[in-house]
Order: structure tokens, then sequence, then C-alpha cells
């Protein structure tokens, strides 16, 4: 099997990766790829949001599959363009994925498919959001109802800092705003794997998206993860299918837009159980690098199976009983102004521990062939153990390792859950 992976972050390296250990596999391409994506597949500049180049890339290498990595081509229709021209594609089609590229209308389908979520009022003048603050009540959640690169959210208890909030995503063209009630309890990311049909879900995963120590300050793409979760209920994973997924997945095929993908499930487990706080259509970054760390099943056949309609005759995915974490580090200034070109030296040493793999995130080489950072999230250490304390130490001894000037890094990734510090409400 050929595999074209589209996307250029941790999320397409960490794909690429488990892709690539799938036995059926001859060869992997990846567009545009990374440095560290290079070590694996072969790479290739194309421009992942023309759905027609992309085609041309998938005819020239005649692949099998194309896997559509981040939500910008999903949305713009690139999985459309590559089915139409006879291509196996994981990834759903762009009316698919409005239930990542629009809050409300996600809010809309979990509403017809009666999905446990947060109560919500969707709103286009700045009257609106503040009789919505008012309504709902503190703390603040405000969503720019469009794609934000997992950055498009403030939960806060303060009144202004929300309504400021509102007015720059009001300011965009078309722009909207959901505000939501705040659900209570702990984090949990699901990811779903379907086939328009059929639906299963891999290991659930939490991850840190505040920037600061103890999840204050500003929200990011995110810092960190762990799998699996073993302070949540037993069979949390096929619940959320039953009570969440399955609906919604059932709910776009009656609207003639069936979904194939990814539909990432975030939710809040709180004490009225679980609620649905968003929905992605792509893997997440860093939470799904922690579940498929530990899927046993051959992955790229499992997206085949999706991608095909075959899903129903896969067989029960099998896991490892490791753990796994990802600590992000991030450059000097992320979120609010990454810097970029800044040297990165010590990957070699980090990666020579066992049971660590160091994902590029945001990197390039410079004139010489240097290794420097280029985003604001620039590499995520990614460490497997035989429990979660032993897979913390490695993934942090590694990150001792690497070396970025500036380098931000939360040193808290899992630690509660490390301590038995996480409960569920009743």
């Amino acid at each position: 099997m050929k595999v074209l992976v589209l996307g250029s972050g941790a999320r397409e390296h960490a794909l690429v990766k488990a892709i690539a250990a799938d036995p059926e596999v001859d060869a992997v391409i990846a567009a545009p790829g990374n440095p560290g994506i290079d070590a694996t597949a072969l790479c290739v500049a194309v421009d992942i949001l023309d759905g027609e180049a992309v085609a041309a890339l998938a005819r020239e290498h005649e692949v099998d599959l194309v896997v559509v990595g981040p939500e910008a081509p999903l949305v713009a229709g690139v999985a459309d363009v590559c089915r139409s021209a006879g291509f196996a594609v994981y990834g759903p089609s762009a009316a698919a994925a409005l239930l990542e590229g629009s809050k409300s209308f996600a809010k809309e389908v979990m509403a017809a498919a009666d999905v446990p979520t947060a109560l919500a009022h969707v709103c286009t003048t700045m009257d609106e959001v503040a009789s919505a603050l008012d309504a709902l009540g503190a703390p603040h959640v405000v969503k720019d109802d469009g794609l934000a690169a997992g950055k498009g959210v403030i939960v806060t208890g303060s009144r202004d800092e929300a309504l400021a909030h509102a007015e720059r995503c009001l300011a965009k063209d078309g722009g909207r705003v959901v505000i939501e009630e705040f659900l209570d309890g702990p984090e949990v990311s699901v990811f779903c794997i379907s086939d328009g049909t059929h639906v299963v879900a891999l290991e659930p995963a939490q991850d840190f998206k505040r920037i600061g120590e103890g999840d204050v300050g500003l929200n990011t793409g995110g810092m960190g993860a762990y799998a699996p979760l073993d302070w949540a209920p037993r069979g949390l994973a096929d619940q959320i299918v039953a009570r969440v997924a399955q609906p919604t997945i059932d709910e776009m095929q009656r609207r003639g837009t069936p979904f194939v993908g990814t539909l990432y499930v975030g939710l809040a487990l709180t004490s009225r159980g679980p609620k649905v706080i968003e929905f992605n259509a792509r893997f997440g970054d860093p939470d799904g690098h922690a579940s498929f760390a530990l899927l046993e099943s051959p992955f790229a056949q499992l997206l085949f199976a999706a991608a095909t309609g075959e899903l129903e005759g896969f067989g029960r995915l099998r896991w490892s009983d490791d753990h796994a974490v990802v600590v992000v580090i991030a450059s000097d200034g992320y979120p609010e102004a990454p810097r970029t070109g800044d040297p990165i030296t010590g990957l070699d040493a980090a990666a020579e521990i066992p049971g660590v793999v160091v994902l590029h995130a945001g990197t390039r080489r410079d004139e010489t062939g240097a290794l420097v950072s280029a985003g604001g999230r620039v590499l995520n250490v990614l460490a497997v153990g035989s429990d979660l304390a032993k897979a913390r130490s490695a993934a942090y001894d590694a990150v001792s390792l690497i070396e970025l000037e500036g380098a931000r890094v939360r040193t808290d990734i899992a630690l509660k859950a490390e301590r038995g510090e996480i409960t569920v409400g009743a």
C-alpha cells in the first residue's frame, strides 16, 4: 500500500510514523512534510489547499490512500476533489467538515442527534453577546465560530475579557461567536474513526491547552497530553460512541453528508455525566499522538477500512498495556508572539532514551542545513512506558536534552494523574 499524508506538523509526523509501521505499507509520501517526517517519508512541496494539485500528486505516485491531516484542507474540500479523482480518502468532505468549521453548525447537529452538550447562544452582535454572557453567567466561555487552530476559545471569569474576545471574533468577515455555559469536571479527548456508517473509538486521552503551569494563562494548540486515563469511568470510549459519535454520524448520514474520517469528541466529564465541548474533524495534536501511540492494530489498514466503507469488518481494536505522555516544546513568546529561527540541538540524544520519539511540529532547515524553529509549537516529545510515571520520566528526561533558546515547556503534564489527584463527579 502507498499512502499520501497531507500536512506539516507533529500530528502528521505521528501519522506518518504510525502508517509506516503498518506491514502492509510499502511507501509514504508527505505533502509538504517537515524535517522530521523527511526521515521516514518522501516529502513533496505541494499546496495542500489546492485539491487539484493534491490529486495530481496522488496520481503521480499511484497512491492507494490519501490521509488529510489538518482541518484547513478538509474545510477547503480537498478530500472531495481527491475522492472525485477516484482515490480512497481518509478525511471528511467539506460539507461534513463543517462539524469543525462552524461551531454553530456542530451545535445544530448535536441538538438534532440528542447529544449532551453545553447550553449555547450563537451571536452576531455585541448586544447579543452581552445578553448571552449575562444569561449564562461566569465563568464565561466564548468561541470563535470558525476555524482558529485550537486558539479561538477563551474561558474567563472576567466579563470585560470575554467581551473583548467576542469583539475580535465578530470583527472578521462574517464573524460569529458561540457563548456557552461553563462545564465542570475534567476534560477528555475521544477520537472516533468512522466510515460514514460505523464508528470505533481510540483510547481516550487528556490534553493541556493553557500555556501556564496549573492550567493558567492563554489557550494554546496544546502543551501536552497523555493516555490512557486510568481515573476515567470504565467503558468510557464505548459510552461515547453509543451516546455521542454514532448518533452524530447517523445524523450526518441522514442529512446526506456522510462523515468519513476522525470525529474528535472533546468532552467534560461533569457531575451530570459526559457533555460535549466541541467536535473536530481530524486527530488532535498532541492528544491524538498519545492515543494512537498505544494502538497495536495496523494503523494504515484501519484508516483504509474507514476510507473504503469497510470498518465493520476490521475487527475489534487491539491496545498496548503501556502509557503514553507527550510534552510540547514551544518557542519563546508562544502563543502571543512566537519567535522563530532559533537553533535546535539535542534531538539525537533525546531519541536514544528508550520509548521516546521526537515529533517535529514547527521546524525547518536553514541555509546551512541546521535545524531551526519555524513555528509556535516546535517539538512534541512522545514517550511510552509501562506505567504513567515511567512514561512521564522518560518524556521529561528527553526534553532536558533538547536545547532551544527561550523554550516554553510545562512541567506538570500528567502530574495530577500520576499522583491520583483527578476525580470525576458522581
